[in-house]
Parts: structure tokens; sequence; C-alpha cells
């Protein structure tokens, strides 16, 4: 068991597929993929990840378990280390085919490259940044401005055509109100007049 607790001390026994590629291995001035830099951050990530969640502190978690059935609790944590990364593993992989992040790294990589050979300065408008930056963005904004203005303004004139109807349902409810509570009204004068005239009509002569 101090075996197994010491191969999860360092990242846990799924370390070996864990590990990249080492800065030694990359000779000065080799530009790396930004594909392998990514599957590179994900590794390391998962060494945290282990490392963060190692063996010891998963028996301090789980004592009781620990003291009765060590050599289950190392099968649990073995399972859940495998299931943790393979989880992490498998979203990312989702994220990469659903942005289509492998072509579009690459296609940021060929961009990169091209331009190493290009002595002349980037193309720049005005030669200021900011300024570029601002006289192409501003319009953007100002664009979603307005259509944001729109937006509120059509559904400020909905709320109050829903509230002039609410406001006219309500008054339509009061007047069927009033209406219902004439007829009854009228319904017990007339119930009384009856039975004031049965009374009478029933009177001996």
């Amino acid at each position: 068991m101090a075996e197994a607790r010491s191969s999860y001390a360092g990242g846990g026994s799924e370390g070996k597929g864990l590990e990249g590629p080492s800065r030694e291995s990359v000779p000065p001035g080799t530009t790396v993929p930004r594909v392998k830099l990514l599957d590179t951050l994900v590794d390391t990530f998962l060494q945290k990840l282990v490392a963060a969640g190692s063996y010891q502190r998963f028996t301090d978690c789980y004592k009781r378990l620990y003291q009765l059935q060590p050599e289950m609790t190392q099968r649990i944590y073995d399972k859940f280390i495998t299931q943790l990364q393979t989880s992490v593993r498998e979203e990312i992989s989702e994220i990469k085919a659903e942005g289509n992040l492998e072509a579009v790294l690459n296609a940021l990589d060929k961009i990169v490259e091209d331009r190493k050979d290009q002595e002349e300065p980037a193309w720049r408008p005005s030669g200021n940044p900011e300024a570029d930056l601002r006289s192409a963005l501003v319009p953007y904004f100002r664009q979603q401005r307005d259509a944001l203005q729109r937006h509120v303004r059509k559904q400020e004139a909905e709320n109050r055509r829903l509230a002039e109807a609410v406001v006219a349902g309500r008054q339509q409810v009061q007047e069927l109100q009033r209406r219902g509570q004439a007829r009854q009204q009228a319904w017990q004068a007339l119930h009384r007049e009856q039975k004031e005239l049965v009374a009478v009509l029933g009177e001996p002569e």
C-alpha cells in the first residue's frame, strides 16, 4: 500500500500519459504548434488535478473505509482517477471538435509562419494601432447600441400595449362584477316581493 500511495503522490498512476513534451526536447528558436501547446496544457492541468487529489488526501476523507477495506479503497481511488482523467479529456476533445480548434490553431500557426519572411512592418491604416482599433470597433459598437436601443423601444411599446390591455381587462371584469351584483340585488328584491305577494294572497279574508 505504501507503493500505491507513493505512485499517486507525484501525480497518480496515470502520470505516464500526462508528461507531454519537455522544454528541453524543443530546440531554441523552434515554434511549437499551438495544438501541441494546448495538449500540453491539458496534460499539465491533469497532472496538477491528480496531485491535488492525492491518494493520501483521499484516504484522509474516507478514513473509516480505508481502515476497514484498504485494498478496496485503493481500487476505488484508481477507478476515480481514471474516470476523472477520461472525462476531462473527452470534454476537451468535444470542445476542440465543436469549435474546430485544431484547424483554427493550425491556420494561426501558418499565418505566423508566413509572416516570418516579411521584413516590412505590418499594414496599419494610420500607423497608430490604438486609433486603428478604435476606428474598427467604434462603428461596430455603435451599430450594436442602436440595435439594442431599437429593441428596447420596441419592448417598451409592447409593454405599454400589454399594460393597457391589462387595465382594459380589469375594467371589464369590474364592470361585469357590478352588473352581476346589480342583477343579484334585483333578483333578491323580486324574490322578496314574490314572497310578500304570496303572503298577502294566502291571508284569509
